[in-house]
């Protein structure tokens, strides 16, 4: 369900900044720290989450001064939507690049986590040596799925609908440096 651009220029205006780049670039900067102390040892497999996760991986990558590997998965349940539906494939990286790595899957947000416990699932099924996943924004809401957790999380955000830094209105505004909310 995409809209026009002009639309999504009037989304852009009206939107409040819930934080703006600086505060994302120091969530990013901690969130390094962190997974490098955990990681730095362990010749990990870092999995992106298309498309809202390109940004957080490359941002998080960069920053990350040991030996990793990059790779992706696509599944989504919003197909540019606002509202999730069933849970669709359309990459599981393959099987041997999983088994017995340490496995650090990157997201852009932890909402509601439907999508984040089937990717969960699907991984482990794999049996990697250990899997975690780190993610930018962490919706603070009490819908949130069994199982649905992140070990690493940047900056929390309201429950209200996101975007920027990966998060999209619509399929626009993944590019934005900060974090928006749509206007109530």
């Amino acid at each position: 369900m995409s809209v026009d651009p002009q639309h999504a220029r009037q989304v852009l205006a009206s939107a409040d900044c819930l934080h703006d780049a600086a505060a994302v670039q120091r969530a990013y900067d901690e969130l390094a720290t962190a997974i490098a102390a955990r990681y730095r040892t362990l010749d990990p497999l870092l999995l992106c989450v298309m498309n809202g996760g390109l940004h957080a991986t490359a941002e998080l990558s960069r920053r990350l001064d040991f030996p990793l590997q990059i790779d992706y998965l696509h599944a989504t349940r919003y197909r540019g939507a606002t509202q999730g539906g069933g849970l669709v494939w359309y990459r599981q990286p393959p099987a041997e690049r999983i088994h017995r790595r340490h496995v650090l899957v990157i997201d852009d947000i932890l909402d509601e986590g439907h999508t984040l416990v089937a990717i969960r699932g699907a991984l482990q099924s794999f049996a990697p040596a250990s899997l975690a996943v780190a993610v930018l924004a962490e919706k603070l809401h009490a819908r949130r799925a069994a199982g649905a957790h992140a070990e690493f999380v940047g900056l929390r955000v309201a429950d209200r609908y996101v975007f920027g830094c990966g998060m999209d209105y619509k399929e626009y505004w993944r590019q934005l440096p900060a974090i928006y909310a749509v206007k109530n």
